[in-house]
This record gives C-alpha cells, sequence and structure tokens, in this order.
C-alpha cells in the first residue's frame, strides 16, 4: 500500500507553525515542545513516533533546512505538578512559539486542546502530526530534545534507566522507584510516585 504524504500547508497562508510536544505521559523528566514554520515540503517527514532514532536524526538536518524558523521549549516537572500536564503542555508550546525569531499567522496544534495565543488563529488537530508535515517536524524535534535531555538525566541517575525508558512507566522505571525512591526530576502527582511516596526527594544539589 503506497503512503500518503503529510500536507505541506493547511491554512495556505505563509507562516503557518506546527506545534507538538513530547513527554506528556512520562513520570519523569520535563515536557518538552517544540515550533515550527516550514520552508518546503520535506519528503519521508512522519510522526516522530512512527520513525527510528537514526530516521529522526537524518530529518531533524532536513528541518533545520527547509524551516523558517524553529524554537524548542521545555516546562519542569515542578511546573508540571502545579498546573497539571495539560497546562504545562500548552505553556511549553505557548514558549516555543514565545522562541520563534517570525511571528505565525496560523498555528497548528497537535491534539484536541490548546489555548489562544495572542490573537492568531489556531487548529487543533487529533493525531495531527501524522496528517500535517510542520506537526510531524514539531514532533520530531520536541523528541529528539526531549530525549537528549533524559540522557543528561540518566548520567545523574543511571539507576532508573531513562537512557532506555525517555521517564515513563516502565518496569524497570517503576522497579528503581520501588528500590530506589524518587528523584526531583520525578512528577508528584503521576502513576506510582503520587501513589507510593511522599514528596520527599533525593540530594538535590
Amino acid at each position: 500500500m503506497k503512503k500518503t504524504s503529510l500536507l505541506f500547508n493547511a491554512s495556505k497562508v505563509t507562516l503557518e507553525a506546527g506545534c507538538d510536544e513530547a513527554g506528556r505521559g512520562c513520570l519523569a523528566g520535563p515536557v518538552v515542545a517544540a515550533a515550527v514554520i516550514l520552508r518546503n515540503p520535506i519528503h519521508g517527514l512522519n510522526d516522530s513516533k512512527k520513525t527510528t532514532p537514526s530516521q529522526r536524526n537524518a530529518l531533524k538536518i532536513q528541518i533545520e533546512q527547509e524551516a523558517i524558523a524553529i524554537s524548542i521549549a521545555m516546562v519542569s516537572p515542578q511546573q508540571i505538578d502545579e498546573i497539571n500536564i495539560l497546562n504545562a503542555s500548552i505553556k511549553a508550546m505557548h514558549l516555543a512559539l514565545d522562541g520563534l525569531e517570525i511571528r505565525p499567522e496560523h498555528i497548528l496544534v497537535d491534539g484536541n486542546r490548546f489555548k489562544p495565543y495572542y490573537n492568531i488563529p489556531y487548529e487543533c488537530v487529533i493525531r495531527g502530526d501524522g496528517i500535517h508535515q510542520s506537526i510531524a517536524a514539531a514532533s520530531i524535534l520536541a523528541k529528539i530534545a526531549r530525549d537528549e535531555y533524559m540522557d543528561i538525566l540518566h548520567n545523574k541517575y543511571p539507576v532508573y534507566g531513562w537512557n532506555k525508558n525517555r521517564g515513563y512507566p516502565t518496569t524497570e522505571h517503576t522497579s528503581a522507584i520501588q528500590s530506589h525512591g524518587i528523584t526531583q526530576e520525578h512528577r508528584m502527582t503521576f502513576g506510582i510516585v503520587k501513589t507510593m511516596f511522599n514528596p520527599t526527594l533525593f540530594d538535590q544539589n
């Protein structure tokens, strides 16, 4: 079956920004968002969840070459606990939009929830990272940025295996939490972290 190409432009305006986030369902680490305005279509671009690490790295190079503007932002676990993951994800996308060197004329958002960003028209698209190229590009960049950040955290807290599970509630991760407790990088309002522990953290230095 021939694979259909993702749509390059939905609104027909030149400065259309795609937004997506990574790390929404994790027990640890920040939620990371990206905003991308593409100049030209990119062959083979797809949702980050449908690509391998090597494919994502190759696509990142193409995205950087074909983008008019790119921005990446993150919201910490502490902020996630304070304002909840939905608001934190939207905040991360707003911060990413703030970081664009050019103000977009239209915004495409992966998912079904968003909050107005200035007076710029926006559209929420469920599974948009598999439909629109700008959202797919944002999903690739957000995923890579978050994975790289979790690799850094893994070096500080290797027992949790964040270089592999990326903070998601895998058996390895939850077993490590049961054995070693929690860290300042864990989200206190999520899953096993919420049900098993008080907010007493490891060394915060």
